[in-house]
């Protein structure tokens, strides 16, 4: 029994060696089959990649030899391109040489005429001396016999002939000068009326009436007790909080607000009808409401100050001059709101520089700003021209704008087109039909004044003021005055009336010369 273990014992151990042995030998194989297989992946691999380095290589042969031939062909056209432009050279400066060839030809040509005119000249140079010199001396012989025959020496005779050619001479530079002032005032004449006629077409603006009065409806005649009040506590109340007066009298239906002050009229106005529609009316209520519009009318200021600068394309004023600007809204002058005629001037200044090529911006600027005087001229002493330089110099704007508000009355000399433009635009505002009024008095001692200055001048018969004091007819006696003094007169009249009146927009003065001659047959 042990015999047979240890034979299948033994069995084993062979069995087992013979299937290592097998095993090795079968893995060695397989590894030499993995061998000869990379080896061989390995050589194809290299082969293709050698084959694609010949194709790369070929390749770039031909992109080299390409680049070569396009470079080779690119340098031939620049040769040819230079060759052509030398070539194109070479011609002009042949042309050029050519040119000056003939030019130093015909230089040589003009030089050798020039010698042979000089020598021409000096010729008859000498022969003029001679003449001059021979008619010098005719002249003295002649001068001798003729003073010895007029018995006057040369000095006295060249007085007497200096003396008659001065008095010729100004009667021509009389006649001269008024012919260069009629036609350098027709041509005035036609371009300022060009200028103002486009200005105005372009520009339309309504008409506005303003009342030192308001008309406050009331719905009831009941509504006037309980505004009066109690022993007349309310409307006592009412006029000190608002400081108008407030007229209740037989006017059906409505109450009056009377104050020298618009700002405070509004007020007023706004404050009563708030108080009407709400109903309750006491001191208290009353000093509450007022408060309150007083606060309104100061946004409504402000707000119409923005709207102008806005309207016309003016930034950069000063918050200040803009208030006072809006506050104008309120004021009138001649019954022409003064809000509404500083935008007119704006307007109008801007228009006419547009036309003759000026700043647009800096006319409309001092067409604006050109009243804001009158916005606290009741405050300030002075006129409202200085009151609005002054104002203006103080928040800072230009010198052109300042000078252009103290001159646009004449309260200083204008000295530059836009002094011009801010007077011409402020006449043309105001003196449009409608658009001021004036009292009855004034306006027929105003005609007196003009009628009374033109008879102050030597040599006038009568004077007439005609057009609502538009236009002065001066008729001149014709004995005393004639035609070139006519105009001298005319002007003279012109700067006397600016000189002594004050008056809206501008006044024609024409003066009328007339000879007539009576005979009779008998």
């Amino acid at each position: 029994m042990h015999l047979s273990v240890l034979f299948v014992t033994v069995f084993t151990l062979i069995f087992t060696c013979i299937g290592v042995m097998i095993g090795f030998y079968v893995r060695k194989k397989v590894i030499e089959g993995k061998i000869k297989s990379a080896e061989q992946l390995s050589r194809k691999i290299i082969e293709e990649a050698e084959k694609k380095a010949e194709l790369l290589k070929k390749e770039a042969l031909i992109q080299a030899k390409d680049h070569l031939y396009q470079s080779k062909a690119e340098l031939e056209r620049e040769t040819q391109k230079k060759m052509r432009e030398i070539q194109a050279l070479e011609r002009s400066l042949m042309q050029r040489e050519t040119a000056l060839e003939r030019r130093d030809e015909a230089l040589i040509e003009k030089e050798e005429k020039l010698t042979r005119r000089q020598e021409e000249l000096d010729t008859k140079i000498k022969k003029v001396e001679e003449t001059e010199t021979k008619l010098q001396e005719q002249i003295l012989m002649e001068r001798e016999r003729l003073e010895s025959l007029s018995g006057m020496t040369s000095e006295q005779a060249k007085k007497m002939l200096i003396a008659s050619l001065e008095e010729e001479a100004k009667h021509e530079a009389a006649k001269h000068i008024r012919q260069i002032e009629e036609t350098a005032k027709l041509e005035a004449d036609r371009r300022a009326k060009e200028i103002i006629s486009v200005a105005i077409g372009r520009f339309a603006s309504e008409y506005v009436s303003e009342k030192t009065v308001t008309v406050v409806n009331l719905p009831s005649d009941d509504m006037k007790g309980r505004i009066i009040g109690r022993e007349g506590r309310n409307i006592r109340t009412l006029e000190a909080a608002t400081g108008v007066d407030l007229i209740v009298d037989d006017t059906p239906e409505a109450v009056i607000l009377s104050g020298f002050n618009p700002i405070r009229r509004e007020i007023a106005r706004i404050t009563l009808e708030k108080l009407i529609k709400d109903g309750r009316i006491h001191p208290a209520r009353i000093e509450e409401v007022a408060n309150r519009s007083e606060e309104e009318v100061e946004a409504t200021i402000k707000e119409a100050g923005e709207q102008a600068t806005f309207d016309l394309g003016i930034h950069g004023l000063h918050p200040q001059l803009i208030r006072l600007l809006g506050s104008l809204k309120f004021r009138t002058s001649y019954a022409q709101n003064v809000y509404q005629h500083s935008i007119e001037v704006a307007f109008l200044c801007g228009l006419m520089a547009s036309e003759l090529g000026l700043d647009t911006k800096l006319a409309r600027r001092a067409g604006l700003l050109h009243d804001i005087g009158k916005a606290i001229d009741h405050e300030v002493e002075g006129s409202h021209a200085k009151i609005g330089a002054d104002l203006v110099r103080k928040y800072g704007e230009m010198p052109e704008i300042v000078h252009a508000i103290a001159s646009h009355h004449n309260e200083e000399p204008p000295q530059t087109i836009l002094d011009h433009l801010v007077q011409a635009a402020d006449a043309l505002s105001g003196a449009r039909p409608g658009a001021r009024l004036e009292l009855f008095e004034s306006y027929v001692r105003r005609l007196e004044d003009l009628e009374n200055i033109a008879k102050g001048f030597k040599g006038v018969e009568k004077a007439y003021a005609i057009q609502a004091g538009r236009e002065l007819r001066v008729m001149v006696k014709s004995v005393d005055v004639d035609d070139d003094q006519a105009t001298v007169l005319c002007n003279d009249i012109a700067k006397q009336i600016e000189k002594k009146l004050t008056y809206p927009g501008q006044i024609k003065v024409t003066v009328i010369r007339e000879l007539r001659s009576v005979s009779y047959a008998k």
